[in-house]
């Protein structure tokens, strides 16, 4: 039997327009510059103003084609020449079958050069979920099947962002979201600007104590506001606080997980097992959440696996993406026994889906698992009319 291998690779950037940013619409003190970014006051943290990401295909000797996906909102090109110039040319001939042994090979490429995340580790992402795509494809299985076995076809989803200019625009979308089924919902510290102690004690006034309420802190604090904050924020029984302090700060991290009466999550920034084991040893965190954009396949499942051998939750991830990357995110999630809820970014999610190919949906605070093999989705001939090609080898 004749091994079919991979005969291309090729990558696309996807842009899709929004009449309001990502996080909520520019407020005093963010600027909007050059490239279509806005650096947002709160964090001083740059954000596009449209939703884009980076789709990359694989393409086998008999044809068959793998979808894989990363994090594109900023400097997308800058991905797609490492997939070209340098990941790609390395893919050409191997066994779409190997794809734990062709992430690790890639991975050694640059490890010496401190090539092991930034945006070297989200080209590394998108080709590791597109390796393993294919490689279901080929083999007739869904990814969750190659990776043991499905525990759960619906998955809660807790309702992230609240993109209004105000504090009572972001409460009438909390309560919109509530209607429609979610009961549990997560807004963004970096736009709440009446203050994030305040929105919360408001949402929690609106939505009564059956909504479980969470806050992105954006790294926007040292150890000591954080804790300050976590204290003030207690009084509304909020699920956790997210990335209290910058990514960088271990120590910060760890001291807040340590003392903070609301339980702490991490995760979104990391690219690696590698990345996370630190955090483990140090109890940096209750709540752990790869995001498959950034990791991959084989990395987010070694984390995961990793954060059920220290008995800690597994809330996975979800930025801004067609949904190819998410799909992969919920096969894998779905494997584990240690995840009680996976991220729905509302404002995203709702206007890719009808871009894909797909049985995921997010109805009612649950996420479907998507069905077929591979990650259970593909590009819809619709979604070309975002996409522009940015090179390719084979």
């Amino acid at each position: 039997m004749t091994i079919p291998r991979i005969a291309a690779v090729e990558t696309f950037i996807v842009t899709l327009p929004r009449d309001v940013p990502y996080l909520g619409p520019a407020a005093a003190g963010d600027r909007i510059v050059p490239g279509g970014y806005i650096v947002r006051a709160g964090n001083r943290t740059l954000y596009p103003t449209v939703d884009r990401s980076v789709i990359v295909k694989l393409t086998a000797s008999d044809g068959s084609v793998g979808w894989g996906e990363t994090y594109g909102i900023v400097a997308p090109r800058a991905v797609t020449e490492i997939v070209t110039d340098v990941l790609g040319p390395q893919l050409l001939g191997r066994d779409p079958r190997e794809p734990v042994v062709i992430h690790e090979d890639l991975y050694d490429l640059m490890r010496v050069r401190n090539g092991s995340g930034g945006l070297w580790g989200d080209a590394l992402a998108a080709l590791d979920i597109a390796v393993w795509d294919l490689h279901g494809r080929l083999a007739g299985l869904s990814l969750a099947q190659l990776l043991g076995g499905r525990r759960q076809a619906r998955i809660p989803a807790y309702a992230s962002g609240l993109p209004g200019g105000t504090l009572e625009e972001r409460v009438r979308m909390a309560q919109a979201l509530h209607a429609r089924g979610h009961d549990a919902i997560k807004f963004a510290g970096v736009v709440s600007h009446e203050g994030i102690a305040e929105e919360m004690a408001a949402l929690r006034a609106a939505l009564g104590p059956g909504v479980r309420l969470m806050v992105d802190l954006h790294w926007k604090f040292d150890a000591a506001q954080a804790l300050a904050l976590s204290e003030r924020l207690a009084a509304s029984s909020p699920l956790f606080i997210e990335a209290p302090c910058a990514p960088e700060d271990l120590e910060g991290q760890a001291r807040v997980a340590a003392q903070s009466r609301v339980p702490v999550a991490l995760g979104e920034e990391w690219h690696s097992v590698h990345e996370a084991m630190p955090r483990f040893e140090r109890r940096a965190m209750a709540i752990v959440q790869p995001e498959m954009a950034h990791t991959g396949v084989t990395e987010f499942s070694q984390i995961a696996r990793l954060a059920q051998a220290f008995h800690l939750q597994v809330m996975p991830h979800a930025t801004i993406g067609t949904g190819l990357f998410l799909a992969a995110s919920l096969q894998v999630a779905s494997v584990l026994p240690n995840v009680p809820m996976h991220e729905y970014q509302h404002s995203v999610f709702d206007r890719y889906l009808p871009l894909l190919k797909t049985t995921m949906r997010c109805e009612a605070g649950h996420y479907t698992v998507p069905d077929g093999p591979g990650i259970g989705a593909e590009p819809a001939e619709s979604l070309w009319a975002y996409a522009q090609a940015a090179g390719g080898v084979a």
